[in-house]
C-alpha cells in the first residue's frame, strides 16, 4: 500500500533547521514526508538541506518585483497553491509565523487539506512585534488541525483564545532535536581541528583565548534603522571599554542590515580591531559551534533564544518583547530591546558577577527533551491511519 503523503512547507533557515526533525521522524514511520522550498532564503538555505540529508522534492523560484509584505504573500500563496494542486497530500505542514507558512495553510485550507502546525501558540501580544510574525501565527491558529505546541505557556495561550480539544499536543521544540544533532556533528567536525571550515571564527577565538565573547546577531525588520543603529553603537563602546571582551558578529546579507553595522563598526583602533570579528552568515554547525564558545549571546532572533537555552549560553533579547517568555522565566535570559542603557548595564553587570552569570547558565532548558520530531510523527501517523480506518468502513 502506498504511503499517505505529508506536504512540509519551509522556506527560511530556521524554518529547515526546525522541521529537519520532523522530516526525519516521518520517514522512519507509515508517512511519506515531501518538502517544499518556498524560496525566502537561498544562499543560507542549501547548506541547511544538505547538512540535514533533506532534499527538497519542489522548489519555488520566487521573483519579487516589489518589497511588500501583500506581494510576497501573493506570490507565495499562487506557487505553493500550484504545488499541492499537483500533489496528493493527506495533510501539509508548516511551521511558525513566516509569510510561507500562513500562505501555505491558508492555500491548504482551501484546498480542503488538514494543517499542522508546529511550534504552535507562541505569542508577544503585540501585533507590530514581531511584524508579521505575530499576526501570522495567530492566523494560522485559525487554520490548523493540529497545533503542536511547545510548551503549557504555549498551549495556555491558545486555550485563551478557544482552542481546544484533541488537536492540541503539547510536543516539546523541535529546536533542542535539531540541536543536539547539529552539536554532535559541529562536536565531529571541528573539535580540535584549530579551524571551521569556511570561516574564521576558531582562528579569532584562538588569538583572544580567555576573553569573553559576546555574540551578536540582529536582523529582524522592527530593528532596522535606528534601533540597529544603537545596537552596533552600544557594542562598538563596550568593546573599546573592556578589554576582556571579544565581539563576534555574523551580520546579515540584507544590505539594511549589513552596511549599517558595517560602517557603525569601522575604523577602530588595532588594538580593538583585534577583538572585533564581522563575519558573514555562518551555515548551521558554525553558528552552533560559535554559540556553545560565547559567554553571552545578544540577539534579535528567536532560534538562537531556544539554541542558546539548548547550549546553556544566557541571552540578552534584543526586541521590545518575546514570544519565547520560558527563556526569561527560566533566568537564563533578559530582555534589553535595543535601549543603549539596558545591553550596557546588564553586559557590565555579568563581567563583574560571575555567579549571575553562572546562575543564567545553570537554568533548565525549558524547551523539551529533544523528542519532539519522534511526537510529531507519532500524532500524524495515528491520526492519519484513524481517518484511514473510518473511511474504509463506511465504504
Amino acid at each position: 500500500m502506498q504511503k499517505k503523503r505529508i506536504l512540509l512547507c519551509m522556506g527560511t533557515r530556521p524554518e529547515i533547521i526546525k522541521m529537519a526533525p520532523v522530516y526525519h521522524a516521518l520517514q522512519d514511520g507509515p508517512l511519506d514526508p515531501i518538502v517544499l522550498h518556498t524560496g525566502q532564503h537561498e544562499e543560507m538555505a542549501w547548506p541547511v538541506y544538505e547538512f540535514f540529508n533533506m532534499p527538497p522534492d519542489h522548489v519555488i523560484k520566487l521573483k519579487r518585483e516589489r518589497p511588500t509584505l501583500g506581494h510576497l504573500g501573493g506570490k507565495l500563496m499562487d506557487e505553493v497553491d500550484s504545488v499541492i494542486s499537483r500533489e496528493d497530500a493527506a495533510a501539509v505542514l508548516v511551521h511558525g509565523d513566516t509569510s510561507s507558512a500562513l500562505m501555505a495553510g491558508l492555500a491548504a485550507s482551501y484546498a480542503q487539506i488538514p494543517v499542522g502546525h508546529v511550534e504552535a501558540g507562541l505569542r508577544s501580544y503585540n501585533m507590530l512585534d514581531p511584524f508579521p510574525e505575530e499576526q501570522n501565527r495567530v492566523l494560522i491558529s485559525r487554520l490548523a488541525r493540529w497545533h503542536f505546541v511547545p510548551t503549557d505557556r504555549a498551549k495556555n495561550n491558545l486555550e485563551s483564545e478557544g482552542i481546544t480539544g484533541p488537536g492540541v499536543h503539547l510536543v516539546g521544540n523541535t529546536i533542542v532535536d535539531a540541536t543536539r544533532l547539529g552539536m554532535d556533528h559541529a562536536i565531529m567536525k571541528y573539535a580540535g581541528a584549530g579551524a571551521v571550515e569556511g570561516c574564521d571564527v576558531a582562528p579569532f577565538l584562538k588569538r583572544n583565548r580567555g576573553r569573553k565573547v559576546l555574540l551578536v546577531t540582529a536582523h529582524r525588520r522592527e530593528n532596522w534603522g535606528a534601533p540597529l543603529a544603537r545596537v552596533a553603537h552600544t557594542v562598538r563602546e563596550l568593546v573599546e571599554s573592556h578589554s576582556e571582551l571579544a565581539v563576534v558578529w555574523p551580520v546579515h546579507a540584507n544590505p539594511v542590515v549589513k552596511d549599517a553595522v558595517v560602517e557603525i563598526m569601522s575604523g577602530l583602533p588595532q588594538d580593538v580591531q583585534d577583538r572585533v570579528l564581522l563575519t558573514g552568515p555562518l551555515d548551521y554547525p558554525q553558528m552552533l559551534w560559535t554559540l556553545r564558545n560565547s559567554w553571552l549571546a545578544l540577539t534579535d532572533s528567536g532560534g538562537i533564544q531556544e539554541e542558546a537555552a539548548a547550549l546553556r549560553v544566557p541571552v540578552l533579547v534584543a526586541r521590545k518583547t518575546t514570544e519565547r517568555p520560558e527563556l526569561i522565566e527560566a533566568g537564563a535570559g533578559a530582555i534589553v530591546g535595543t535601549d543603549p542603557g539596558k545591553i550596557r548595564r546588564w553586559v557590565e553587570s555579568l563581567l563583574s558577577r560571575a555567579d549571575d552569570h553562572l546562575r543564567m547558565r545553570a537554568g533548565d532548558n525549558p524547551y523539551g527533551d529533544g523528542h519532539s520530531g519522534q511526537a510529531i510523527a507519532r500524532v500524524l501517523s495515528r491520526d492519519l491511519s484513524e481517518v484511514r480506518k473510518i473511511i474504509t468502513r463506511a465504504a
